[in-house]
């Protein structure tokens, strides 16, 4: 018998067998997007092997040790380990499953939900896992807020409390319809942390000695912007019915390293240095594989990467200017000529592996005579520099950026030459991690590059809703905002996915996003690092990763 146990059919109550908390284990590969390999030896490496340290080389820092307030994906690597949530998501069907919460009943109107939780769960403290952790978890979240915790605050909207009805059964409730948070539930921002935690202050949070929860691996050192040690959490026995196997983590410890240059990552993991890196680039993969590893990828749900403007300042307060870019980009040149095939050009506000995504590829057809005839239309004609210009002001905007992905800069520098072909100045501003977030929050943008991970179509909400972030800093659009609310009250899922397929629609309609490529994670793996897999938002879990040749 192996880990997958069947879905309740109904959406209402989910309950799992109790002997399933005990099934015996099996491998199973749910690595998306590759083809089932998992990197190293695959079937030439024999059985799993416990033990070892695992060397990772992460693009960029992590920002804070905190999962509820991580965002970028090489934070989550690192958050995702040290914290269990109530539920987990299956990357190859997107059900949900038990993990923390051995089963869980909906009300019909998804203002409540009920969770049981398994009865030998504890963190790495000592404490166990009860219902009043639940409850002190999601209360600190909304003490942390939206600034400092904005995906688990927007998972929250509505929350109104957590009742303790027993040491075992904790019920959320929200003053509004919320049917994404039971897909919310099973993210690493709304892991179950420990009280100790989340008596901690913001900043305190943010140091890993401060973060105690009941994953497979604990926080053994970490730095901030420079490093991060997990270490096998011992007696683990509690895991997602996702996983492989049962029982502990097979690797002893994981060793994080920031090593910014991409061909530094390469040369470090093709020379046994390191055994697995982020943003394996295609010029890399040669290397890679020559030394016998190999290049992992997966593509991303959610919010593809885009420009986000901000609608009150600037030429991007004329929807026409931001409707006509939509055709103005050739996104297929940003993928042959930065990022390569196992990267894919946006087809529409989400990407393609989400829940209700819309192909509106025909929306996005590179058309650059149809951004000049709109610009035309609207008013914007080419001055003496060639840049477009409307009653005096040059249609000339920033877009803010950081390198929180490799490949952003020659991205946007590609994107900057397609703009300039159609008489559009955009001016690139590269700042640091800090200073992005911090200008995201103030507002203080023409227009900001990002994209943003979830295998849940309300990311749409969290993103351009009112109640959202709203960094297009819009007003009421009726349409859209109507759409959004109406998906968040909806139980049936093929009827939620339809409204979210309109909204998608209707943010191009008020020109609410310009899209450009899907992001893809492109993991290189060492010929030694086996069952690397990815969960279902496209982030790594180490759970089952073990290596052939193991190191002390």
């Amino acid at each position: 018998m192996n880990r997958r146990d069947n879905r309740s059919s109904t959406v209402i109550r989910y309950r799992r067998p109790l002997a399933a908390l005990a099934v015996a284990a099996t491998a199973t590969a749910v690595l998306a997007g590759c083809g089932g390999d998992t990197g190293g030896s695959g079937g030439d490496a024999g059985p799993p092997q416990p033990g070892g340290t695992l060397r990772y080389g992460l693009s960029q820092a992590p920002t804070c040790a905190d999962p509820a307030q991580a965002g970028s994906n090489q934070t989550i690597y690192v958050t995702r380990q040290v914290v269990d949530s109530l539920t987990d998501q299956d990357p190859e069907t997107g059900e949900l499953k038990p993990w923390l919460a051995q089963s869980w009943e909906i009300s019909p109107d998804a203002t409540t939900f009920t969770f049981e939780l398994a009865e030998n769960a504890t963190f790495s403290d000592g404490s166990p896992v009860t219902a009043d952790s639940v409850k002190r978890t999601f209360d600190a979240v909304g003490e942390l807020g939206g600034a400092k915790a904005p995906l688990a605050a927007s998972y929250l909207t509505g929350y109104t409390g957590t009742t303790v009805v027993d040491p075992r059964t904790a019920r959320v409730t929200f003053d509004r319809p919320n049917a994404q948070f039971l897909q919310a539930s099973s993210t690493s921002q709304l892991g179950i942390l420990s009280d100790a935690t989340n008596a901690a202050s913001t900043e305190e949070r943010c140091q890993g000695e401060k973060i105690i929860g009941s994953g497979p691996f604990t926080y053994a050192s970490y730095t901030q912007n420079v490093s991060a040690t997990l270490v096998k959490r011992a007696g683990y026995a509690w895991g997602s019915a996702v996983f492989g196997h049962d029982g502990e983590a097979y690797l002893d410890r994981i060793e994080f390293t920031v090593v910014p240059e991409s061909g530094v990552r390469t040369g470090s993991l093709s020379s046994d240095q390191l055994d697995a890196v982020s943003d394996a680039l295609p010029q890399d993969a040669p290397q890679i594989e020559a030394t016998g590893g190999s290049v992992l990828t997966t593509a991303n749900p959610g919010v593809v990467f885009g420009l986000q403007p901000n609608v009150t300042r600037g030429p991007l307060r004329d929807p026409a200017v931001r409707t006509a870019l939509l055709t103005a980009i050739d996104r297929q040149e940003l993928i042959d000529t930065v990022l390569g095939p196992q990267f894919a050009p946006a087809t529409s506000v989400l990407g393609a592996k989400t829940p209700g995504y819309r192909d509106l590829s025909a929306r996005l057809k590179f058309d650059q005579a149809a951004t000049r005839t709109a610009l035309d239309r609207a008013g914007w004609v080419p001055g003496a520099d060639g840049t477009r210009v409307k009653d005096g002001e040059r249609l000339s905007f920033d877009v803010t950026f950081s390198q929180v992905f490799a490949g952003n800069q020659a991205i946007l520098e590609l994107v900057q030459q397609q703009l300039r072909q159609v008489g559009v100045d955009l001016r690139l501003e590269l700042v640091p991690a800090g200073e992005y977030t911090a200008r995201q929050n103030s507002g203080d943008f023409d227009s900001i590059y990002y994209n943003s991970t979830r295998a849940d179509g309300d990311i749409l909400r969290a993103t351009f809703g009112l109640e959202g972030r709203n960094l297009n800093r819009r007003g009421a659009v009726p349409a859209l905002d109507q759409t959004l609310d109406a998906q968040l009250r909806t139980v049936d899922t093929a009827a939620r996915a339809e409204l979210i397929r309109t909204a998608q629609g209707q943010v191009f309609d008020a020109g609410l996003w310009i899209p450009t490529v899907e992001l893809s994670q492109a993991i290189g793996a060492g010929p030694d690092t086996n069952d690397l897999r990815f969960e279902a938002s496209a982030r790594l879990q180490f759970f089952d990763t073990w290596l052939s040749g193991r190191r002390p």
